[in-house]
């Protein structure tokens, strides 16, 4: 049995937001040379496959990798933060209604999470609610920070609160990568800037104390939890040399929450898969594999399984600890 909780889908239409609007860069698809171009503005962002959007084609190559079940979430750069809020709450209950009904027509196959304006918290808290109470939905994917505003930040509190509430899980995944502008060249922004982004996300809950305040409430964090496993170390010294820094919002060691948050498994380094186990706990790694996209793990779980050949740790890689996530039984 394998779930993956770290899969992206789009519609293969989407409303051109921009003549809509009248404003900004929303993205909407292009029909380019037999390629859908994902086009922000007049600029081709990404050029994505068919799989993106057709779950048919999905479904034939989750066969193929022997893939059960997809967690379904929409590509980050669609969150729509910046927009006015009642524009990103149209975007996102456009893309949660297309979530929902890929779920309703194959619910053996996929689990779908929403998208919400997080610009506006109450505007947040009801799409959530709607999220959970109608489409049936047992989480939502959020950015790694909010138009720059860390998560730690109060005014995301009542969200958190309401989540916790819920029983809605939250899966953190990186976008606006701090200092993008700067780091154009070789692809930095996905291969540097994510992992430090996620990061990011991680320790403002930590010492901002999202996890004391709200101990029941489920956060998933993409790409293996970014830098933080492998730099737990400098972060906890950190705490200790400098608590006048560091510890100003929440006295507790970093080190202690270990174990109290979920990782995905996305890492493409057996020594890596090894270590986050052995330092997260082998509860707290879930499945992830990106899919469609080319950074992802292009035969989801082909890792866990050739590390934990015969283990039930791999069991709990491959769907047990996605279901405890998401509060599945």
């Amino acid at each position: 049995m394998k779930i993956d909780i770290h899969t992206h889908i789009m519609p293969d239409e989407m409303p051109n937001w921009v003549k809509k609007f009248g404003y900004g860069e929303f993205i909407h698809l292009e029909q380019r040379n037999c390629k859908a171009c994902m086009m922000k503005g007049d600029k081709v962002f990404r050029v994505v496959e068919n799989n993106c959007f057709d779950v048919n084609l999905r479904q034939k190559e989750m066969d193929e990798t022997g893939v059960n079940v997809q967690v379904l979430s929409t590509i980050p750069v669609l969150f729509n933060y910046w927009a006015k809020p009642k524009d990103g709450l149209e975007t996102s209950r456009f893309l949660n209604d297309h979530i929902a009904a890929s779920v309703i027509k194959f619910p053996q196959r996929f689990i779908g999470i929403g998208t919400v304006p997080l610009q506006d918290v109450d505007l947040a808290i009801a799409e959530m609610e709607r999220c959970v109470n109608e489409l049936k939905m047992p989480g939502l994917e959020i950015g790694s920070n909010i138009n720059g505003s860390n998560l730690s930040e109060e005014r995301f509190f009542p969200f958190y609160k309401r989540a916790e509430e819920l029983g809605c899980s939250l899966f953190v995944h990186p976008w606006e990568m701090m200092g993008e502008a700067q780091i154009q060249k070789y692809w930095l922004p996905w291969l540097v800037g994510m992992p430090a982004e996620t990061s990011r996300a991680i320790c403002s809950m930590i010492f901002g104390g999202v996890f004391e305040k709200f101990p029941k409430l489920n956060v998933a964090f993409a790409h293996g939890g970014g830098s933080f496993p492998v730099t737990i170390g400098r972060i906890e010294h950190g705490f200790n040399v400098r608590p006048d820094l560091v510890a100003v919002d929440n006295n507790v060691n970093p080190r202690d929450y270990l174990g109290k948050f979920w990782i995905d498994s996305l890492v493409h380094d057996r020594k890596t898969l090894h270590y986050i186990v052995d330092v997260m706990g082998e509860d707290k790694i879930c499945l992830g594999s990106d899919y469609p996209f080319p950074l992802g793990e292009h035969h989801p779980g082909r890792l866990i399984e050739d590390l934990f050949t015969g283990s039930a740790i791999k069991e709990k890689l491959l769907h047990v600890n996605a279901l405890k996530w998401l509060g599945i039984s």
